[in-house]
């Protein structure tokens, strides 16, 4: 009976494997697949492992209006009771946002701008992926809640609009 080429005595051959894994990092990719004789072989990239890279950010958000407090002290009640505000424009997802398409660009929104409805407000990074956050409704930017490159947590309240 002829060995199938990817495995070698009932077990795979592990640098197939690690030769789709090295694939999978320098192409940047979540998962590589293939079929070879009748053996299918899929190496996925952890969610675990891309979580983790994310993982030291959220220590500056901390931090910050921890910064903020002396300041004003105020703040922080002040931000949690934006997430209860009707024009509060809420983070849909956990990444680093972008208030600009690229560095030295104009910034989407500042603060007294009219905006229409769908207009992109900001981005948010996740996975390096650059997802749009758009306005929910026409109105008026009254306050921005975050910085430049600032991570942010889901439901995070990013942006006011009236």
């Amino acid at each position: 009976m002829a060995e199938k080429p990817s495995e070698k005595n009932g077990r795979f051959d592990t640098g197939l494997i690690r030769e789709l894994a090295a694939i999978l990092r320098e192409a940047d990719l979540g998962e590589i697949e293939i079929e070879q004789g009748g053996t299918r072989i899929k190496v996925v990239k952890p969610v675990a492992a891309a979580q983790v890279s994310y993982a030291p950010a959220p220590a500056p958000t901390a931090v910050s209006p921890a910064a903020a407090a002396p300041v004003a002290a105020p703040a922080p009640v002040a931000v949690a009771s934006l997430r209860d505000h009707p024009g509060a424009v809420k983070s849909p997802m956990v990444g680093t946002v972008y208030l600009q398409a690229e560095e030295g660009a104009k910034k989407f929104v500042t603060v007294g701008d009219t905006v229409a409805a769908g207009a992109t407000l900001l981005l948010i990074e996740a996975m390096k992926t650059f997802n749009p956050v758009t306005a929910p409704r026409a109105g008026k930017v009254t306050q921005i809640l975050i910085d430049n490159q600032q991570p942010v947590e889901f439901g995070e309240p990013l942006v006011v609009i009236e």
